[in-house]
């Protein structure tokens, strides 16, 4: 058996978040079973066609759950778990109780946790009636899991996240949550781990305001390292929440000569940056006032969307760009 490797959810396939389903072995690994929409972009809620495109990742993200021998939770921010006060575009703790009560939950240690962290943590715990397993730096039934790495740049108020490598046959594969490229012991780590595919957070390039030149220096001198050292870089995440990712890795295959991608591009579908192009489906797209709050009491659907959608970008739904 040769490695499988499925993204799921991520901001190149529409939604926020660093979801991968991995076969290896006698394993099926789900990892970072969360979603998100962004709740307010350029002012504007989500756009229903990109509710439809939610809607569907959250079911084949309760699908992988569904088939996982194993789940591993890197962090608990909400586009990366399960909630028990989701918003109506994120997934929904109680759409999994149930479900699949022999998978083991491999998470960042819970000693360290943020406030918010913990009691996200023991809510989903109390809910699935699981107990989650801490696994940070160490190896857990063949997979490793990386000592906690700040989630960006060390601040005032640092969360930490858990990278994890899979490993067979000769390929392995390296999931780097968080790290937005702007930290080097999480990228010489994962130089170390010597992966041949490598799913990794990118910058956050839409917060103009907040990432200085140095900060975005940073990050360009990471991704060449790990773009001349590793088969298949695939960048995505924070990065892919405006058109500046895009250029990125066009710039970075181009210089670096190694393939370099995004989520989408690894899955051969259509790219789909919905947050980034979030102005263009509302003026592709008219949304009547109060629709949010009728979607949230589950008396409309996004059917209409979905299907406009088709018309206007094709059956590959394709936003212009």
């Amino acid at each position: 058996m040769h490695m499988e490797i499925e993204i799921i959810g991520t901001e190149s396939l529409g939604v926020r978040g660093l979801c991968c389903f991995v076969k290896a072995k006698n394993k099926r690994i789900l990892i970072d079973p969360g979603i998100a929409l962004g709740y307010h972009r350029y002012g504007l809620l989500p756009h229903p066609f990109q509710i439809a495109i939610d809607e569907r990742i959250r079911a084949k993200i309760i699908r992988r759950w569904h088939e996982a021998t194993d789940v591993v939770i890197s962090h608990f921010h909400g586009d990366h778990i399960p909630l028990v006060d989701a918003n109506p575009y994120q997934l929904n703790v109680k759409e999994l109780i149930g479900l699949n009560p022999d998978v083991k939950i491999w998470t960042k240690s819970l000693s360290h946790l943020s406030p918010m962290e913990r009691k996200r943590a023991d809510a989903l715990s109390i809910s699935l009636n699981e107990d989650l397993i801490s696994a940070e730096g160490k190896e857990r039934e063949g997979v490793i899991f990386s000592e906690p790495m700040i989630h960006g740049e060390k601040g005032i108020r640092s969360v930490t996240v858990m990278m994890t490598r899979i490993e067979e046959n000769g390929t392995t594969f390296v999931h780097a949550p968080g790290i937005q490229l702007l930290n080097d012991k999480a990228v010489s780590q994962i130089l170390d781990w010597r992966p041949n595919i490598a799913l990794v957070d990118g910058p956050p390039l839409y917060l103009h305001n907040r990432l200085s030149r140095a900060q975005v220096e940073k990050a360009w001198h990471n991704a060449e390292r790990l773009s001349q050292n590793v088969d298949i870089l695939i960048l995505d995440h924070h990065i892919m929440r405006n058109y500046e990712g895009i250029k990125w890795i066009k710039r970075l295959s181009r210089e670096t000569k190694h393939d370099v991608v995004c989520g989408a591009d690894f899955m051969k579908e259509p790219r789909m940056l919905l947050e980034a192009n979030r102005k263009i489906l509302y003026e592709d797209m008219y949304v009547p006032p109060g629709w949010h709050e009728a979607y949230s009491e589950g008396r409309v659907t996004t059917k209409f969307y979905w299907d406009l959608a088709n018309k206007l970008y094709g059956s590959g739904i394709r936003i212009r760009f």
